[in-house]
């Protein structure tokens, strides 16, 4: 069991590692930093409960893992078409409605990246061979385009959570 967690931590920092890598904007205008962390209940000295987020040290299957990417303009002027690509780690399913973004478009790919579209135009071949609408599990990967102008300066967050398989 133990070498079992370690190695699902290990994968689950390495697929970290792996995130956010792309960005397409200006060159070196826009910086990116991903974070992993689960949410946690915590109960304060007056006995309210609240809900804290906190690093992922370990991961054990049906844990629920919070991705989050934020992107800064690092350049002196407006930096607008920034889009991000993020895969679905692996061993780990995206959570249905779960993706974020403020200002953002969000699209899904179930191909591995190479092709990205909503929810509702997302299409699999099933097990009979038979086309059927894409399900959160088939979700490979996640596309944000931000809409409008990043000011100098700015930074905004995009994220999603999967489940450890």
């Amino acid at each position: 069991m133990r070498i079992s967690n370690f190695l699902l931590t290990t994968s689950l920092l390495m697929g970290l590692s792996s995130l956010s890598m792309v960005a397409q904007a200006a060159d070196n205008a826009i910086s990116l930093t991903s974070r992993a962390q689960l949410e946690v209940e915590v109960v304060g000295k007056d006995g309210k409960k609240t809900l804290q987020r906190t690093p992922v040290e370990k991961a054990v299957p049906a844990s629920e893992v919070i991705y989050t990417t934020t992107f800064q303009n690092r350049i002196d002027k407006p930096v607008g078409h920034i889009v991000i690509n993020n895969p679905i780690p692996n061993n780990s399913e995206y959570q249905a409605d779960s993706a974020f973004g403020k200002d953002c478009e969000i699209l899904f790919s179930v191909d591995g990246g190479k092709s990205f579209a909503t929810v509702a135009q997302l299409k699999v071949k099933g097990d009979d061979g038979k086309e059927r609408m894409a399900l959160p599990g088939d979700y490979t990967h996640i596309r944000w385009i931000y809409l409008g102008q990043l000011m100098a300066g700015q930074s905004g967050e995009v994220g999603f959570r999967t489940a450890i398989k």
